[in-house]
């Protein structure tokens, strides 16, 4: 891995480089999905099983598209019991976790009789994405379901590509029962996206759209937000370590690779005060990559988006990992809370050695669907806030209005809107 000072210019090439992994940079992937868009909005099912057939070599119909229960039950059978079992304990801990987040409406009445409030009410019907190809995700499953289920949605839908032979990956389809979705349906990449967002003759249309995928999912949900609700549109995975000089570099290389064996785009950044862990984490990495099972992955997304950056002092380490407000961001120093004090921006925070990015990914509770390409600055986590939509509740009495009557009328002429003034005024006439 390669090893540099960290100063303004190597942040900031480094930076740039990143930022060419964002949708923006895809022009000819956008024309693409932007046809197959307005393919799947003219010719529905048609289109979608048409589109099957080209990208994943599935042949269906209208009664093939949706997973049946003799499918989710087939299913259990592969799927080994302990792994059952796993996931169960997974969707206890992430359902506790987002229960912490639920919010009540509430209402506030003035003495004057004014009563001012705000309803919350959950989205009627959501749909996930859940990608396939590269490896299983039913954690992903999870991490998308269980909030939206917790917020109290209607109605939950699945789109996730099949393999050639109509199949869906057995471990997502148990995942999807555990967590209660409500259907699943055997598409993925934009035409999925298309259906979920226009919806299809067996497709439903869907209020929201949330999960991640690969370039063409997010170049879609990008096209479609406005037409439906999105969560965010995703990039590749990202990792940042923060470490002086007592972090082990064994830990600090296997975290990195975590990520990077995601995909080629991945990124795996390491800032650091001692530039002997520097040269000890780059050794480690080339030991781990000889032994595991995704290390072309692995070398080309270090090849292309991997750093090591040396930091003459822990403040400049610190404003760094905020400027590069990474989607995991793990803290290995000497005092690991008073550092995660300092950090402003990152998606989700693990803090000390013992705190590996994958027990967020599976385990831990909080939501693994984080902000990526430096928008933790301004985006959160995947929550039940994202399944959930507050109204206004605003009532008045005679007198209330009457008290402000004259104030809003006035607000109201000096932006020479008379006929919101009128409104308040008629009311007094007499």
């Amino acid at each position: 891995m390669r090893i540099e000072k960290l100063t303004r210019d190597s942040l900031a090439d480094m930076q740039k480089k990143l930022l060419r992994r964002s949708t923006d940079s895809y022009p000819e992937q956008e024309a693409a999905v932007n046809a197959i868009l307005s393919d799947v909005r003219a010719r529905g099912d048609e289109a979608v099983f048409e589109y099957e057939l080209r990208f994943d070599r599935c042949t269906l119909d209208a009664s093939s598209i949706r997973v049946t229960k003799e499918e989710i039950e087939a299913a259990y059978k592969e799927v080994p019991e302990e792994l059952v079992g796993i996931i169960r304990r997974a969707i206890e801990r992430i359902r506790r976790f987002h229960e912490m987040q639920k919010q009540k409406s509430w209402f506030e009445t003035e003495d004057n009789g004014m009563v001012l409030g705000q309803r919350v009410t959950p989205l009627n019907r959501v749909g996930v994405y859940v990608p396939g190809g590269k490896a299983a995700y039913p954690s992903s499953v999870l991490m998308n379901v269980i909030p939206a289920k917790v917020a109290g949605v209607n109605e939950i839908i699945m789109c996730t590509p099949p393999g050639a032979d109509g199949r869906v990956e057995p471990t997502t389809l148990v995942a999807a029962n555990e967590a209660s979705a409500d259907a699943v349906y055997k598409t993925g990449g934009a035409q999925a996206v298309a259906a979920m967002a226009y919806g299809t003759e067996t497709i439903p249309k869907v209020d929201k759209i949330t999960g991640p995928g690969n370039i063409y999912v997010a170049l879609a949900k990008r096209a479609v937000y406005g037409h439906v609700s999105i969560d965010s549109v995703a990039g590749p995975s990202e990792i940042t370590v923060l470490a002086d000089e007592t972090a082990d570099a064994r830990f600090v290389a296997a975290d990195l690779l975590s990520q990077a064996e995601h995909d080629e785009l991945a990124s795996a950044i390491l800032v650091t005060t001692s530039a002997e862990l520097a040269e000890q984490v780059s050794g480690e990495i080339d030991n781990f990559c000889k032994v595991l099972s995704r290390a072309e992955i692995i070398g080309k997304s270090l090849d292309n988006f991997g750093h090591i950056l040396v930091a003459e002092t822990m403040q400049d380490a610190i404003d760094a990992v905020n400027e590069i407000a990474s989607e995991h961001l793990e803290i290995q120093t000497k005092d690991p809370f008073l550092t995660m004090t300092k950090i402003r921006n990152a998606g989700a925070i693990f803090v000390g050695p013992w705190s590996s990015e994958p027990l967020g990914d599976y385990f831990a509770g909080p939501n693994h669907v984080l902000p990526t390409n430096g928008t933790a600055k301004f985006f959160s986590a995947l929550s039940v806030d994202d399944f959930i939509k507050k109204t206004s509740i605003i009532y008045s009495s005679l007198e209330a209005l009457e008290a402000l009557h004259t104030d809003i009328e006035a607000f109201a002429s000096a932006e020479r809107l008379t006929a919101h003034a009128n409104s308040v005024a008629v009311r007094f006439e007499n």
